[in-house]
């Protein structure tokens, strides 16, 4: 089973990424935060530095495009492909209420005509391989019958299926049993994104759904970074290699940051998830969220490292993200 990175607006960015291969280097794919596309097909600074080559290096990237009109996603998908990648990935899944009232990422799954039309001209362009990573519906779960039937009048490199609706965000459970009936009726290749967390579950589902090539993992690899490594070798990451991770992201966003401020505030983002990992994590989560200078999270971090251990199992943390 192939495992791939998904798209984590403002986590898995290319210093992440690149932190994450060379001290695991087991993820198959990783999918980059998407790229809103314009009219004027200009790249925002920090998406041209997000998608460079060479601060891709060895890794297999697919870039995500987020819009909802035909003509810019062909315009940002040429660009794109003449950087060298050879595969754009349509978001159709981001909850966001910002994208979604702009009828974007799963706000799009609503209208049906005017996706079908936008499929129809991006697939007819046939600049690429295209994949879409999708949610099951706007609204209601039995929007996907409708949507699926779309689907599959294209070529779809892959489909990534996370099956919840938009309103759902990422609670209530994932319907499986939609899953299901994709894979039953679906002429593309199918990818699962939802709700696995653990190596464990990662197992469980391939036991119950031998047939899916891929699974995509998001929240899962931002609390256990090893987490890939653990499903695929079987052995749990240390205390050590997750500090030579940390250290080098840490040391990265202090080189390309502007200022304390910033590096805190993404350092903080990441911990949100990676401290569910250690034992009598509280304590040290307060302080490195109530932290405002670069002095004291650091010694927060410090401590955190020398005082805990990694659980043996962190499944029962899991409720917080």
């Amino acid at each position: 089973m192939n495992i791939f990175f998904a798209p984590m607006e403002g986590l898995s960015g290319y210093i992440y990424r690149n932190a994450h291969y060379a001290c695991f280097n087991n993820v198959d794919k990783y999918f980059s935060p998407f790229v809103s596309a314009n009219e004027s097909g200009s790249f925002k600074k920090r998406e041209l530095e997000d998608l460079s080559p060479e601060h891709n290096r060895g890794l297999v990237l697919v870039p995500q495009l987020l819009t909802n009109k035909a003509k810019e996603f062909i315009l940002f998908a040429d660009r794109i492909k003449r950087m060298g990648y050879n595969e754009i990935n349509l978001n159709l899944g981001c909850p966001s209420g910002t994208v979604v009232a702009k009828n974007r990422g799963a706000g799009f799954l609503a209208k049906t005509a005017e996706l079908d039309a936008f499929l129809y001209e991006i697939f007819a362009w046939g600049g690429t391989r295209i994949s879409v990573k999708t949610r099951i519906g706007k609204e209601h779960t039995d929007e996907f019958f409708e949507l699926l039937e779309i689907f599959n009048k294209y070529p779809i490199a892959e489909l990534t299926i996370h099956p919840r609706i938009q309103r759902d965000f990422y609670k209530n459970k994932p319907d499986m049993e939609m899953f299901r009936y994709a894979l039953k009726h679906s002429k593309n290749p199918i990818c699962y994104n939802g709700n696995l967390f653990t190596a464990e579950q990662v197992q469980e589902f391939s036991r119950e759904f031998p047939n899916v090539g891929a699974v995509m993992l998001g929240r899962g690899l931002l609390v256990n970074p090893g987490l890939t490594k653990e499903i695929k070798t079987n052995i749990k990451v240390d205390k050590n290699t997750i500090k030579a991770f940390y250290d080098t992201i840490f040391n990265e966003y202090r080189k390309v940051l502007p200022g304390d401020v910033t590096v805190l505030y993404r350092m903080k983002e990441i911990w949100f998830y990676m401290i569910l990992m250690f034992s009598n994590h509280e304590k040290y989560a307060k302080k490195i969220r109530k932290s405002t200078r670069l002095s004291d999270y650091e010694d927060v971090v410090s401590s955190l490292f020398k005082e805990q251990d990694l659980l043996e199992s962190y499944e029962g943390n899991l409720d917080k993200v």
